[in-house]
């Protein structure tokens, strides 16, 4: 009863168009977007009812929940996301879908995110051997107060925490970096309208390593992507039979 589509943004179009009048229920592994978006360590129990949940991309499910650590203790007025994979890691859907993979995440990390406005670049990276997924987030803050710094931190590593107990490749490369603004540094272009001045930027530099089950290790991004979805699939299936 629950399919997972990870074929392409297009290709998921017309499965749907197919699959959903024959009442199943779809997890979209595709930038399609079609349906809601769902980062199971932001949003999992929000949209259960929805015929077609979005798992939105690699670079969204390793970047999104931090903007969201972050957005849950200060005001994000810019989140931008360098997302670096292994080239080898990255198939035909992937690679026709990087329009898609950079407007799906960019649109993700404000609507699930919390930031104001959001941006999203995908690296892929030639390096043999290959290289395990990296992910940059940066994120604007009004955030003068020294001791909502030492929050920020905190929420960042519990929500690592709470990431790795799906996907255990999951980690920080280093400490949360918090770095004051310049005043004349010019960020005006960054932000929506309206938005506060940003008074800091938080740093925060992940790694995801596959689990090597099938999927060789430097693959953190395909691994990502299917954790997510069985951890939606997994919640589904408990709910229709009662367990929650």
């Amino acid at each position: 009863g629950i399919v997972f589509d990870a074929t392409s943004a297009k290709a998921h179009e017309v499965n749907a168009a197919r699959l959903l009048p024959l009442g199943k229920r779809l997890i979209d592994l595709t930038p399609a977007a079609i349906g809601p978006y769902v980062v199971p360590a932001v949003n999992l129990d929000e949209h259960l009812d929805a015929p077609d949940v979005n798992m939105v991309t690699c670079g969204g499910q390793a970047t999104i929940p931090i903007v969201a650590a972050v957005s849950r203790v200060a005001p994000v007025e810019y989140a931008e996301i360098v997302a670096s994979i292994a080239s080898k890691s990255a198939g035909p859907g992937t690679r026709a879908n990087i329009d898609e993979f950079t407007e799906t995440t960019s649109a993700a990390i404000e609507q699930i995110g919390g930031a104001r406005r959001g941006k999203a670049i995908i690296i892929l990276n030639p390096a043999d051997p290959p290289l395990i997924m990296r992910d940059t987030v940066l994120c604007l803050v009004a955030a003068p107060d020294p001791a909502v710094h030492d929050e920020i931190r905190r929420s960042v590593e519990k929500m690592v925490a709470d990431v790795a107990a799906y996907v255990p490749g999951y980690r920080l490369k280093q400490q949360v970096q918090i770095t004051e603004v310049p005043a004349d540094q010019p960020v005006e272009t960054l932000l929506a309208a309206g938005a506060a001045r940003p008074t800091h930027q938080v740093s925060v530099f992940l790694e995801v390593e596959g689990a090597a089950h099938y999927l060789p290790a430097y693959a953190g991004n395909l691994d990502i992507m299917t954790s997510a979805g069985l951890r939606v699939a997994e919640r589904i299936a408990a709910r229709k039979a009662g367990l929650r």
